[in-house]
């Protein structure tokens, strides 16, 4: 990756947004969707009714977007890609539905989660199951380099899942194990989407891993402006509830910062509600003003500001076009958006 950095804001300039993204990838995300409903469907009416609560409340979509726009970035004119961006999806979906279950969240996605309406053992068994449908699509594709990033991704996904549930009420857990975490749990998923246009489109190591890398500093900043938006908007907003991640105890970023420099009666406050000995109303709003006070929540949005820098600068070696602006404008949308 080249060590310049693009500057992701200029004076004057607009509102970053996914616009751009979503017209690029409209007619490949068409095609994508129709993968999606198809391969949803089950004998089984429970089934396709659960992933179906998911996957049609909403959402970005923004990693199947990334593999489609990727394919654009280095001129792949094929459609092996959108059978890959629908397993993509179904990764993520499944992840989310146990992710769900693991918390015991009641809102996904501004509705009430999988697991509140259908049950835990079901949420868990659907997600399983577009697991095994994510690999029947990697495996029609036929690469088995697209099956070993994919399946890879997986399992460092899975990885991370367990070591932030190992983390979670830890109160000294470090900024550099935080990264850790969500470069796996979340930014390795980016990662994959991202480089399998370049395989599919048969580019070489260098394109292949400039997308890698978009995706991966993508995902990082994606993961820390979500960490930082659960302290700073609402359930209407995020679509799921505020302080949810105070609540289970997760160590976020903004919480080690807020630590880090607080005074020694605040690090009391911190240890005894991480420990889950202080909950409720006001000790999330203690918190919230604590966050505020020592300015983590404009830390880690810096932080983010700083990995979307690197997603933009990885594209650096791919000639200007639409997509590769609107794969930029993706990275600074995902450091100013509020949901």
């Amino acid at each position: 990756m080249s060590a310049e950095i693009v500057p992701l804001k200029r004076p004057g300039a607009p509102v970053p947004s996914l616009d751009p993204m979503l017209e690029l990838t409209a007619p490949g995300m068409n095609a994508v969707n129709a993968v999606i409903l198809d391969r949803m469907q089950s004998k089984i009416p429970l089934i396709p009714a659960l992933a179906g609560h998911l996957i049609s409340g909403g959402g970005k979509r923004l990693r199947p977007m990334l593999t489609l726009a990727g394919a654009e970035v280095v001129g792949y004119n094929g459609t092996r890609h959108h059978k890959l961006a629908a397993a993509v999806e179904f990764i993520h979906t499944a992840t989310l539905l146990h992710d769900d279950v693991v918390d015991g969240s009641d809102l996904r996605r501004g509705k009430a989660a999988a697991n509140i309406v259908f049950g835990n053992p079901a949420t868990v068994l659907v997600g399983d199951f577009l697991f095994s449908r994510a690999f029947e699509l990697m495996v029609e594709d036929g690469s088995l380099k697209v099956l070993k990033i994919l399946s890879n991704a997986s399992a460092v996904i899975a990885e991370g899942e367990v070591d932030q549930l190992t983390a979670q009420r830890q109160i000294e857990t470090s900024e550099e194990r935080y990264l850790s975490i969500i470069g796996a749990k979340t930014a390795a998923l980016f990662a994959a989407a991202s480089r399998i246009s370049a395989v599919v489109a048969e580019c070489d190591e260098r394109r292949e891993q400039a997308l890698d890398d978009y995706g991966r500093n993508l995902g990082i900043a994606f993961q820390l402006v979500d960490d930082a938006i659960d302290y700073d908007s609402d359930a209407s907003t995020m679509g799921k509830a505020r302080g949810d991640d105070f609540r289970e105890g997760k160590m976020t970023l903004p919480v080690i910062l807020a630590y880090a420099r607080g005074s020694e009666s605040e690090r009391k406050f911190w240890q005894a509600a991480i420990s889950g000995h202080l909950a409720g109303d006001d000790a999330l709003a203690e918190a919230t003003r604590l966050i505020a006070h020592h300015g983590a929540l404009d830390a880690t949005r810096d932080r983010a500001r700083h990995f979307a820098a690197r997603a933009a600068d990885a594209l650096a070696i791919f000639p200007d076009s639409a997509a590769r602006q609107a794969m930029e404008e993706a990275a600074r949308f995902a450091v100013a958006r509020g949901y």
